[in-house]
């Protein structure tokens, strides 16, 4: 990275930035077109990932950031083509490893806006340790995880999302595995943003969007992508204009949980064990209600939510999860090196970099 950013007073820092250094300063604004590549676009027909390709073409001129300010990393995989086709700064990095490249950057340099781009299988297997641990340590990133249940790139092997019974060419007598609930997994490595939307909802993927990059700190966001080769049809049941009103739980901070439609909606209501269950709205009166609060520190509530979801569709929460503020990585990090001291006492700088590395803590071997 060679960019030389001006820095302009904006008032508030835009996409997660510590500093505003990035923002374009001239008045033009940006569009699309200045946030697409010339390469080819070289998906399959008709797979999700053109969609949610375009929606980031579209979102990113809103951030008001110079393109040479925004990197995406991607691992391996079909989603892991991203940074190509963005006119930005890019890198297409090693299998699962994309998590910990952009911990570098974004700790390196705090006037990077940072994105990670995979999938299921990219961060969910091999990428498993580097994803729990980028979230745990609340680096200054945005996670987009493509999941479509597959793998795609190596011609439909089942994946660590894909549902029990799947048959594919590495479980022709079905897959036996439990696969994992990639917000629940998120949850529990304490990431501080956490949220789910799909790629054909554009205007939802569009929002979640907005408030990922707005979120200082690890945002996760896992979007529901059909691959039509492998794994055609994995989210018909709340893709189908018909079914989905029933199934689909958005989530509205701040407002009581509910599914279906107003003639036969549900309400979401603690039980005196603990856990949660939807009943008929007449039968909510005097019980429970359970109010949407994605900024509640405790993740317990937000944990139950992604627990509605299993392999029958039947309730799938969509939106913001949880959003709460803590301190990142990158910032701590920074604020160590500039109080980092000498054996003396005094600030270490260039000069007294051979007393802090020969301080208290060194011996003599004779």
């Amino acid at each position: 990275m060679t960019s030389t950013p001006q820095s302009i007073d904006l008032g508030m820092p835009r996409s997660g930035l510590a500093d505003v250094p990035g923002l374009a300063a001239d008045a033009t604004k940006q569009t699309k077109k200045d946030f697409t590549s010339d390469q080819e676009v070289r998906w399959c027909p008709g797979c999700g990932d053109y969609a949610v390709l375009a929606a980031v073409q579209g979102f990113l001129p809103d951030l008001g950031l110079r393109r040479e300010n925004i990197v995406f990393v991607s691992g391996i995989g079909c989603s892991s083509r991203f940074p190509y086709y963005l006119d930005t700064y890019g890198m297409h990095s090693i299998h699962g490893r994309a998590p910990s490249i952009a911990t570098g950057l974004a700790t390196s340099r705090p006037d990077l806006s940072v994105w990670v781009v995979t999938g299921d299988g990219d961060a969910l297997s091999i990428g498993g340790n580097h994803l729990i641990h980028a979230l745990r340590r609340n680096v200054n990133i945005t996670i987009l995880l493509f999941n479509n249940k597959i793998y795609g790139l190596t011609k439909g092997q089942y994946s660590p999302t894909s549902d029990p019974g799947t048959i594919t060419k590495s479980s022709p007598a079905g897959s036996i595995d439990t696969p994992f609930n990639p917000v629940s997994l998120a949850l529990g490595a304490e990431a501080s943003f956490v949220a789910r939307t799909m790629d054909s909802d554009r205007a939802h993927l569009t929002e979640v969007l907005r408030q990922a990059a707005e979120h200082r700190g690890a945002a996760f966001v896992e979007i529901y992508q059909n691959c039509p080769i492998f794994n055609d049809g994995a989210f018909q049941l709340i893709k189908d204009r018909d079914s989905q009103a029933a199934r689909l739980v958005r989530l509205v901070d701040g407002e009581p949980v509910t599914a279906g439609l107003e003639d036969s909606r549900q309400v979401l209501v603690r039980e005196p064990n603990g856990s949660v269950v939807f009943v008929p709205e007449a039968e909510a009166s005097g019980r429970p209600v359970v109010v949407h609060d994605a900024a509640d520190p405790n993740p317990t509530a937000a944990f139950a939510l992604s627990r509605l979801d299993d392999g029958t569709m039947t309730h799938v929460p969509m939106g913001v999860f949880r959003n709460i503020d803590r301190p990142t990585y990158d910032d701590l990090v920074r604020d160590q090196v500039r109080s980092a001291v000498d054996g003396a006492g005094r600030p270490a700088d260039d000069a007294s970099l051979d007393a802090l590395l020969r301080g208290s803590d060194t011996w003599t071997v004779t």
